[in-house]
């Protein structure tokens, strides 16, 4: 499943910094561009999957989990 977010970049030289919109903590700082967005994936797809293990290990033994589209 694909999932869309909004990267917000900004070029304060010598750095292009940038962040997730929807997801809080997720920022990153690159001297190029191209870095800065491939950066900013890796910290995003990171960040997901770390917050989906904290949130079935919150859960303790018996969940469910179920898909929602906003």
């Amino acid at each position: 499943m694909s999932q869309q977010f909004t990267a917000v970049i900004k070029h304060e030289n010598p750095w292009w910094i940038g962040w997730i919109e929807e997801v809080p903590g997720v920022n990153c700082q690159e001297p190029s561009r191209e870095e800065l967005l491939i950066t900013l994936k890796e910290t995003l797809e990171e960040a997901l999957e770390f917050n989906r293990q904290e949130a079935i290990e919150a859960a303790g033994a018996f969940f469910e989990e179920e898909v929602l589209l906003v």
